[in-house]
């Protein structure tokens, strides 16, 4: 089956990207990993590495080409004789006129693009009402992928004029979920993403959205139902969890109603503590990830050059504060010294800054060190180890299973290598 290629999201404020270069040519054979094409945006310029293997056929943009986010630029197949057309971006029928006044004129929010593979991402609740009045920087709805949940902000003032996905609904990347006027409207519309056609923002100006027959009316979504086995809670209540022990899945087993919130630990204190399993051990997790390079050294000397003297442990702690699902304080331990670092909500690692709070995660670096490997076990809190190994880095993640889950962890271990590796990513 053909693989589309997509414009992907750089950054949360972007709605398309200028094709700079093709790095293959259409029939060329290309391998998954492979740099396809160099994308630029206002904030970068980075390479777009294939995700499967074939042939690239049906490209659809040129060199120096604007494509909307999420739009399909290619195809990688099977065969390099098929020339079947990627699909079309045509805007999407919404039928009579009428229904195209159903959507008040605004901008939309559209779902963004977490990670180059994603095309889809879980709503997992809603922080504004419709009708609601908004800022700029107000957080308007979460977003989870299967690597990460982040909070969406508004990107402008205004006010909710209609949300077109409920808490706990998948939105294709690129799709609008929500629309901001800049006066208040009348009627503020709340729908499904079910009975909301595949509305992308660059296909359909915001001002003229034509969805078909308006959705009744209803008040703001309800809090979703559990989704398979995956827990939907925000990124503050997913932390303050960890760091106080505290399993989230019990709620869910209670019958308690998703996603959780700050709040909704109160109910999980209060709750009688579990039966003790038949003195079971402690389980414990230990992660290793390998990389050909140590990017660290060059880009905090890029820093140096470009912004003068800079702390290295606040920079080791920025990027593995970002790695986290939400910011939380790092430690940083080289040559038994211990420093901890707080990221600020911009993410900004200029912003890093030393902080007396208890860290959630620490940082053992020892590649000035002979050693090559470490097996110390769990601790008070997981503990990412860094050793050299040739030009690059062994780093091993180890932490007790009530510190984190598999899954956390795996995509902690994942995020951070990949910033240590090409530092500059963080920047995008």
């Amino acid at each position: 089956m053909p693989h589309d290629v997509t414009m992907p999201q750089l950054g949360m404020a972007q709605d398309a990207g200028k094709i700079v270069s093709w790095l293959k040519s259409p029939g060329e054979a290309v391998s998954k990993g492979d740099a396809l094409f160099e994308v630029e945006t206002d904030k970068a310029t980075m390479e777009v590495e294939a995700q499967a293997d074939g042939f690239l056929t049906g490209v659809t943009a040129g060199e120096g080409e604007d494509v909307p986010v999420g739009a399909v630029i290619a195809r990688i197949s099977e065969s390099a004789e098929d020339d079947t057309p990627a699909p079309s971006q045509a805007p999407v029928e919404t039928g009579p006129k009428e229904a195209a006044d159903d959507l008040p004129e605004g901008h939309a929010v559209t779902m963004p693009q977490l990670g180059m593979t994603q095309d889809s991402g879980l709503l997992v609740s809603w922080h504004k009402s419709p009708g609601d009045a908004v800022s700029a920087d107000d957080v308007l709805f979460e977003v989870e992928t299967d690597k990460s949940t982040m909070e969406v902000e508004a990107g402008r003032d205004g006010y909710l004029a209609a949300t077109l996905a409920e808490a706990g609904e998948e939105v294709p990347v690129g799709t609008a979920v929500a629309i901001i006027s800049a006066e208040k409207p009348d009627n503020a519309v709340a729908r499904s993403a079910k009975a909301t056609p595949s509305l992308k923002a660059e296909q359909t100006p915001a001002a003229e959205a034509t969805p078909p027959e308006q959705a009744e009316k209803r008040p703001a979504p309800k809090p979703a139902a559990a989704t398979g086995d995956r827990i939907l809670a925000s990124p503050k209540a997913r932390r303050l969890a960890m760091e106080q022990g505290l399993d989230l899945e019990r709620l869910a087993k209670a019958g308690h109603p998703q996603p959780y919130h700050v709040a909704d630990l109160d109910t999980l204190h209060a709750m009688p503590d579990a039966a003790p399993a038949s003195a079971a051990p402690t389980a414990s997790r230990r992660l290793v990830a390998e990389i050909a390079r140590d990017g660290l050294p060059s880009f905090t000397d890029w820093i140096a050059e470009a912004h003068g003297p800079i702390d290295p442990d606040a920079v080791i702690a920025g990027l593995a504060a970002a790695s986290l699902h939400a910011a939380a304080p790092v430690a940083v331990e080289r040559f038994g010294k211990s420093t901890t670092y707080a990221l600020p909500a911009s993410r900004a690692l200029s912003g890093v800054s030393e902080t007396e709070d208890a860290p959630a995660l620490t940082i053992r670096d020892l590649r000035g060190t002979s050693l090559t490997g470490i097996d110390l076990g769990g601790e008070d809190t997981p503990v990412l180890t860094l050793t050299a190994h040739g030009a690059g880095l062994i780093l091993t993640l180890e932490c007790t299973a009530a510190d984190m889950e598999a899954r956390a962890a795996i995509q902690l271990l994942s995020d951070f290598a990949g910033r240590v590796e090409q530092p500059l990513r963080h920047l995008l």
